[in-house]
């Protein structure tokens, strides 16, 4: 299935196929994408740790830093 890619699109592809870092419009493709993944999951993340918040799941830094500390062996 082939896709018709906007003309500012095309040239952007373009100018990353030409710093070599990419060797194909497919590469670059497969990276955008990847990166709008990531992209999506962090927003997730964030909102999670948001929502935890204001429902009151937290707990003091030293609780948690003492935690950590101990689950990784660090003094």
């Amino acid at each position: 299935m082939a896709n018709q890619i906007p003309a500012d699109i095309d040239e952007r592809i373009s100018a990353l196929l030409e710093t070599g870092r990419y060797e194909s419009r497919d590469d670059v493709l497969r990276a955008a994408i990847h990166a709008l993944e990531r992209h999506r999951n962090e927003v997730a993340a964030i909102q999670e740790g948001i929502d935890d918040m204001e429902a009151g799941r937290v707990m003091p830094l030293r609780e948690f830093d003492r935690d950590f500390r101990e689950r990784n062996n660090i003094a």
